[in-house]
Parts: structure tokens; sequence; C-alpha cells
């Protein structure tokens, strides 16, 4: 049987690395909760940026790519 001391330092340390898991959890939380508000404002500005585009209908090219070169 280990002896007591040996046993008080391992639970120690246990509740040392639980205590260090749990603040990192609580971190990761808050990183994650700012990512999600970041991609929402992303999101929305998508849709605005999205609304001030000219209308595809209107006979002209739907995406930038279809441009032609400057030299026609």
């Amino acid at each position: 049987m280990e002896h007591p001391h040996a046993i008080e330092n391992r639970l120690t340390d246990l509740e040392i690395k639980a205590t260090f898991g749990e603040d990192l959890l609580d971190q990761l939380n808050q990183i994650i909760i700012r990512q999600q508000a970041q991609i929402d404002a992303l999101t929305r500005e998508m849709a605005r940026l999205r609304d001030q585009l000219p209308d595809s209908s209107s006979g002209g090219f739907s995406r930038s790519g279809d441009d032609l070169p400057p030299h026609y």
C-alpha cells in the first residue's frame, strides 16, 4: 500500500490538474462565444453587401470573372 503522504500528493496534483482543466475550458468557451459573435457580424455584413450588389437580372454580368478584359 502506498504511503499516505504519497496519496495526498497525488490527490493534490489531480486537483491542480482538474482546476487548470476547468480554467482552460472556460477560456475556450469564451473564445468560441467571441468567434460566434464575429461570425454573426460577418454574416450580417455579407448580407448587407449582397443587398447592395446590382440585380443580376438587369442584363449585366453576374460574376466579376465574367467581365470582359480591358482590351475588348
